[in-house]
């Protein structure tokens, strides 16, 4: 972190200790100021004025949640699909509706895509997996494996991107085409 208060210190040719005596402080909260603490209240202000600019100038500026924060979430959340059947359609869904930022929509939405997708390939091996038992005369339940697969793939996916949301802010495994 770039430290405001060393900075304006050391181009008025101040110590550590002069900056001190100047502002009325003592010399160890000067250094742990310059070490990282953030100054408040009567400090920011006398530091302030001790080296004769505005207190907004000294403090760091305020950093907010990582702008892909929202799109992790919205990954997340389609983690509620291996417990509830469309559970990873609805809440990316409704995360996505609620935010504002245009990049992290698409990302929401090239979610719930592919999302869309698994879920429909899944419901399409479920519908046929007993027509196939029945002719192929296997007592294993069939719908099992499709089903298995089917959320292991779901899980990877999850996994891969949020693995890439994390490393270049980008989705590794998306569709082409949006359904959304």
């Amino acid at each position: 972190m770039n430290n405001q208060v060393k900075t304006l210190r050391e181009q008025q040719h101040m110590t550590q200790s002069e900056l001190a005596e100047k502002s009325g402080l003592s010399l160890r909260t000067i250094q742990r100021i310059e070490a990282g603490n953030i100054p408040k209240g009567f400090t920011l202000k006398a530091i302030a004025h001790a080296l004769h600019t505005e207190p907004e100038k000294i403090m760091p500026p305020v950093q907010e949640k990582s702008p892909n924060h929202m799109a992790k979430l919205i990954n997340l959340s389609a983690l509620v699909g291996l417990i509830i059947p469309f559970g990873g359609i609805i809440m990316p869904l409704i995360l996505t509706h609620k935010t504002r930022d245009p990049k992290t929509k698409e990302i929401g939405k090239d979610i719930i895509s592919i999302q869309i997708l698994l879920a429909a390939v899944l419901s399409l091996f479920m519908i046929l997996s007993p027509f196939i038992q029945h002719l192929s005369g296997i007592r294993f339940p069939l719908f099992l494996i499709p089903l298995t697969s089917l959320l292991g793939v779901k899980l990877f996916i999850i996994i891969r991107n949020g693995i890439s949301l994390n490393q270049n802010n980008t989705l590794h495994i998306k569709l082409k085409t949006n359904f959304l």
